[in-house]
């Protein structure tokens, strides 16, 4: 989900700001620039923490500034496919909930949250089912599992991510330890 890499991209260091170009100049311009942008090789770029190496700095044509390939490294979030999330519900809709999951949010449909029929409570944010009392609303922890995976470079916004909370092991954290207090009460099942 989250790693470390080691990246390089080229950064236009400003007229203004030729006179100082150093490893922090850069590290800010690469910051600026990277920093929230999703990349369907790496994922999303979470932190620009070092640079490494500047190269030679190129002019262009009717472009201000001066161009530089710079050797860095960076945190990116790059979620995959299959992979057990833990996250907390940001907003709660008719069709399921919207879960952060780091940088970005994953959508738990509400036919993937439960084998139970959830209601939506509009008034209190939240999926309630009548059958159990057990209800999913904003704030709440959860723990799904990534299966679809649709990433939008040029509008990070748009990326979508869906998730599943139909397995054992898996759903709201209040259920699973609901659930497993109920299985260690009853021995032999």
């Amino acid at each position: 989900m989250y790693k470390r890499v080691r990246l390089k991209d080229t950064v236009r260091v400003p007229p203004e700001e030729l006179g100082e170009v150093s490893p922090e100049l850069v590290k800010k311009l690469l910051q600026d620039k990277l920093e929230g942008r999703m990349d369907e090789e790496v994922g999303s770029v979470v932190s620009v923490t070092n640079v490494h190496d500047i190269g030679e700095g190129t002019v262009l044509p009717n472009r201000p500034g001066v161009y530089y390939e710079a050797d860095f490294d960076a945190v990116t979030f790059d979620p995959q496919m299959q992979e057990v999330v833990d996250g907390t519900v940001v907003e709660v809709v008719e069709f399921g909930a919207f879960v952060g999951i780091g940088p970005v949010d994953g959508l738990l449909h509400v036919s993937q949250i439960s084998d139970e029929y959830l209601a939506y409570d509009g008034e209190n944010q939240q999926l309630s089912s009548n059958e159990s009392a057990r209800a999913l609303g904003v704030e709440d922890a959860v723990r799904a599992r990534i299966v679809t995976k649709s990433i939008d470079e040029r509008n990070p916004r748009d990326s979508k991510i869906g998730l599943t909370a139909k397995q054992p092991g898996i759903g709201k954290h209040g259920w699973l330890k609901d659930d497993h207090e109920t299985q260690e009460a009853t021995p032999g099942e």
